[in-house]
């Protein structure tokens, strides 16, 4: 059994449609409403829908995060150095973490883990 979407509220979609494609890969297949909803894929064939809140309410719970775990170390920071070229605000830089070379950073509403799992 695999996971094959995931639909987060955000508080800006078209912005974090950007911010998904530049950075992690994926395409936005379609956008409804006035932005109210996009839906994205990437070449896992994962879908990622991103929607603006029925209610106004856009706050996770305080663990709450996504996580996207690369192949290398490399790959963790090249990507870490194109977030803060793009001038995405980073508080860290990719140190270890447990078992893995990570680091995390808030996109809109977001908390975000990206790393790489060390061997054992």
């Amino acid at each position: 059994m695999t996971i094959n979407h995931l639909n987060l509220v955000v508080t800006d979609v078209m912005n974090s449609v950007l911010f998904f494609e530049k950075y992690f890969g994926f395409t936005c297949e379609i956008v409804k409403g006035e932005h109210i909803i996009a839906v994205l894929r990437n070449n896992e064939n994962f879908t990622l829908v991103l929607m603006s809140s029925k209610n106004g309410d856009t706050v996770y719970p305080k663990d709450f995060h996504i996580g996207f775990i690369l192949d290398s170390p490399d790959e963790v920071d090249h990507l870490h150095h194109k977030l803060i070229e793009g001038g995405i605000a980073i508080g860290q830089s990719p140190r270890k973490i447990r078992n893995s070379y990570a680091f995390y950073f808030w996109f809109d509403n977001i908390f975000i883990e990206v790393g790489h799992y060390l061997a054992s």
